[in-house]
């Protein structure tokens, strides 16, 4: 009797699962991607050719262009607008028995790669775009071929299609081969390049450049820089540089290729007018020149002008300016007598006469 139990309760567990696999089957989306401009059927789970079923999208009715053929929805010549959560319910209670999100995109096209280093000897890397949208997820596998052998691809953590690649000799003669492959649910495109070691040497450009007038030199600057951080070795590979420096009144640059100095002295400024100065860098022997570095701007040194005193700021000062004091060798003149007693005189006139007035 209990084994009976058990094997009761075990049928009914099962079916207890299989009847919640189905039910979650139903209610998690699957997904399905198709390809733009073409027409797109959906089905409704597992449903019969003849089961009656009604179709929502992002949850209100279809209004795209369609038509149902039993639990099938046929969309045609799809496009973004097709996009969305598409539910399927079963008449006439209205179940739902199937969820799809429609992806709607394009095959990857031969994907744009390029390679370089700027990290010479130590490796290169390899950059690689798609030309035009897929619209769905698309992803890209690499692989790099050297002397008949394939060598270890690192992903780059700071750039998503880009990889990075230790150089397995210095020096080679044998070219190296890459291969980007661009991979998506409705398709794959690949893009095949190979090159020499020497052809795909390039530095960053030179850091840290500055411009400096020199004092009481009216058409001298002072420009000096530093080697790219991300140059590994300077002193075994080292670099030479490319100084290109313009008035901001002109178009036309001048040039000076310099060995390995990280500094130059503009002689030929002029005066007074605000320079713009950039600077490239290239192994000495082999690769391509970097790209410009940041542009930096100096004028050459001016001397300060004499301070300009106004006609009018002079009457002031000289109006208002106090005598010297009289040397001790020359003492004022006083003054006559006659001419004190007449101010004397003009001064109690009027009080004389008022005394006069008041005894009469």
């Amino acid at each position: 009797m209990a084994n009976l139990v058990t094997s009761l309760c075990c049928v009914v567990l099962a079916a207890v699962v299989v009847a919640y696999a189905q039910r979650r089957s139903q209610l998690v989306a699957r997904n399905q991607y198709e390809r733009m401009g073409s027409d797109v059927t959906m089905q409704c789970g597992s449903l019969d050719n003849d089961a009656s079923v009604s179709w929502k999208v992002n949850g209100t009715d279809v209004k795209a262009q369609h038509r149902l053929e039993g639990p099938r929805l046929i969309l045609t010549e799809v496009d973004l607008g097709h996009n969305g959560l598409y539910s399927c319910f079963q008449n006439p209670h209205g179940e739902r028995r199937d969820t799809i999100y429609l992806h709607i995109g394009i095959p990857p096209r031969e994907p744009a790669v390029t390679c370089r280093s700027n990290t010479y000897p130590k490796g290169f890397y390899c950059s690689w775009h798609q030309l035009h949208p897929t619209y769905i997820p698309t992803t890209f596998e690499v692989d790099v071929q050297h002397n008949q052998r394939s060598l270890e691809v690192q992903k780059d953590p700071d750039h998503k299609n880009r990889c990075r690649v230790h150089f397995p000799e210095v020096f080679s003669s044998f070219p190296y081969t890459v291969n980007v492959t661009a991979v998506n649910a409705l398709g794959k495109a690949s893009t095949t390049i190979s090159f020499d070691e020497s052809s795909i040497v390039k530095p960053d450009p030179p850091e840290r450049v500055t411009a400096t007038p020199i004092r009481f030199n009216a058409r001298r600057l002072e420009v000096s820089w530093q080697s790219p951080a991300t140059w590994p070795d300077i002193d075994n590979f080292p670099l030479k540089y490319f100084l290109r420096y313009r008035p901001l009144i002109r178009d036309q640059w001048q040039h000076v290729e310099l060995s390995d100095s990280t500094s130059h002295t503009i002689t030929d400024a002029y005066a007074g007018k605000e320079y713009i100065i950039q600077v490239a860098a290239k192994d000495t022997e082999i690769g391509t020149w970097s790209d410009w570095s940041v542009a930096v701007h100096a004028t050459p040194w001016i001397e300060d002008p004499l301070p300009i005193t106004s006609t009018t700021e002079v009457d002031f000062a000289t109006e208002t300016k106090t005598s010297p004091i009289p040397s001790s060798n020359a003492p004022q003149k006083a003054e006559p007598p006659v001419g004190r007693a007449a101010r004397l005189l003009t001064f109690f006139s009027p009080l004389l006469l008022g005394m006069l007035l008041l005894f009469m």
